[in-house]
C-alpha cells in the first residue's frame, strides 16, 4: 500500500494482525496494562513514549495535550534529541499536522514531510531537529480528544507502514484512557481529602479548645514519619489515620468534651470508647480501612497500660505510636481551659520523660528530630507558619 502525504488512516480496516505484527505489538500491550492503573501522570506518559520509541524503532516520540482550551497543544512529554526543548513549545490547533489530527480525530501517516503543506516547519527550525516522516494519532476516549501522539523518523530510514500505524493508534487509545482515569483518580482523591478534612474539622468544632487540633496532629505525625523514610502509600495511610484519630468523638456529647472539671467515671468510660467508635466508622470506608487500625490504637501506651486493647511495645502499630506523641504534644502546647499552653521545649522534655512508659522511645526520637528540622527550617525562612 502506498501512502500519500497526509492521507488519513483510521484504525478500522487495517490488515489482520499477523504473528510478526503481534510480536511487535506485544511490548506495547504490556505497557498499556500497566499504565491503566498508574496514578502518576508524568511517569506513566514517559513510559509510553519510551516504549513507543523502542518498539517502533524510531528517533523520537511525543505526547501533546490540550492546554486550558482546545486551541493550543503543549508537549506533555517528549523523548529524542530535542525532547527537553519541546517542553517549551506550544502549538496552535489551527495549523500543522498535530493540529489537524487534534481537530479531526483521524490519524495520519506522512512519510515525506517536505511534500506536506500542513507540516509545521517552525518546530524543526526552533529545535534543530529534522523531521523526515511521522505518524500522528489522536488521544481519544469516549469521543473526547485529549491531545495527540507523534512518532517520528524510522532509525533505518524506511517508511512507516500499516503495522506501525496500528501500534501507535493502539497506544494512543489506551494512553488516552489512562490519562482520563488518572485525572478522574486525582479528582476523586482531592474530593476525598477535602471530605476527610471536613470530618476532622467537625470533630474539632465540638471542642472549643481543639480548633485545628486534628490538622496539626497530622502535620506533626508526617514530620516524625520522615525519620523512618516511610513509603508514599504508607505515609498517606498515616496522614489519614492522624487527621481522623479522634473521629470517634463525633458521637460524644459536646458538654463532655468541653468540660473543665474532672470527668465522672461514666463520662470517662464514654470518652474511652472513641477509638473503637472511630475505627468502626472508618472500617466501612474502603480507602480508610488501614487508617482505622491507627485510629483504634492511638491511645495505647508503650508499657501496655493504654486502651482499648492494652497493646504493648512494638505490638502497637508504628503509625499509632507516632500519632500518640503528636496528639500529646499538640495538647500540651495548645491552651486549654484547664491548663495554659506549655512552651515547646517543656513539652519535648515531657515526651522524653515518658519515653519507655507512655511513648515509644524510638518514636519520641523521631518526633524530636523532625521537630528540630522543622524549627530550623522556620527560623531560616524556608518555612512559614
Amino acid at each position: 500500500m502506498v501512502y500519500t502525504p497526509e492521507k488519513p488512516i483510521i484504525s478500522r480496516g487495517l490488515t489482520p494482525v499477523t504473528e510478526e505484527n503481534f510480536a511487535r505489538l506485544e511490548p506495547v500491550i504490556g505497557v498499556n496494562r500497566q499504565i491503566r492503573s498508574s496514578p502518576r501522570m508524568t511517569q506513566m506518559l514517559e513510559q509510553v513514549i519510551k516504549t513507543a520509541q523502542k518498539t517502533l524503532n524510531i528517533t523520537a516520540a511525543s505526547l501533546l495535550l490540550f492546554g486550558e482550551n482546545e486551541e493550543e497543544l503543549f508537549f506533555e512529554v517528549a523523548c529524542g534529541p530535542v525532547g527537553k526543548t519541546l517542553k517549551q513549545v506550544k502549538l496552535s490547533t489551527r495549523y500543522g499536522i498535530a493540529g489537524q489530527v487534534a481537530r479531526t480525530g483521524k490519524p495520519l501517516i506522512v512519510n515525506d514531510v517536505s511534500r506536506s503543506e500542513r507540516f509545521h516547519k517552525m518546530i524543526d527550525d526552533t529545535t534543530g531537529f529534522q523531521t523526515k516522516s511521522l505518524i500522528c494519532a489522536p488521544l481519544m476516549v469516549q469521543h473526547k480528544i485529549l491531545g495527540v501522539m507523534e512518532a517520528l523518523n524510522k532509525l533505518d530510514g524506511s517508511d512507516f507502514g500499516e503495522a506501525d500505524l496500528e501500534a501507535v493508534v493502539a497506544m494512543a487509545t489506551t494512553t488516552a484512557m489512562a490519562i482520563e482515569n488518572t485525572r478522574q483518580y486525582h479528582t476523586i482523591q482531592d474530593a476525598f481529602k477535602n471530605t476527610i478534612s471536613t470530618l476532622a474539622a467537625v470533630v474539632d468544632a465540638k471542642d472549643p479548645y481543639a480548633c485545628g487540633h486534628s490538622q496539626r496532629v497530622m502535620e506533626y505525625t508526617s514530620m516524625a514519619a520522615a525519620y523512618f523514610s516511610i513509603a508514599q502509600e504508607e505515609l498517606e495511610v498515616l496522614r489519614h489515620g492522624a487527621v481522623l484519630h479522634d473521629i470517634g468523638k463525633i458521637e460524644i456529647d459536646s458538654a463532655i468534651l468541653a468540660k473543665v472539671s474532672p470527668l465522672t467515671q461514666m463520662e470517662w468510660e464514654i470518652v474511652r470508647k472513641h477509638p473503637v467508635t472511630g475505627a468502626n466508622m472508618l472500617k466501612g470506608i474502603p480507602f480508610l480501612e488501614k487508617a482505622a487500625e491507627l485510629a483504634l490504637c492511638h491511645h495505647e501506651r508503650f508499657d501496655g497500660t493504654g486502651y482499648p486493647r492494652g497493646l504493648k511495645g512494638e505490638g502497637i502499630p508504628l503509625g499509632a505510636r507516632l500519632i500518640s506523641i503528636a496528639d500529646a504534644f499538640d495538647t500540651m502546647t495548645t491552651g486549654r481551659a484547664y491548663h495554659p499552653a506549655m512552651p515547646m521545649d517543656h513539652a519535648v522534655k515531657e515526651l522524653q520523660v515518658c519515653a519507655g512508659s507512655q511513648f515509644c522511645p524510638v518514636a519520641v526520637t523521631a518526633f524530636v528530630s523532625g521537630l528540630h528540622v522543622h524549627t530550623r527550617a522556620i527560623s531560616s525562612g524556608f518555612l512559614h507558619i
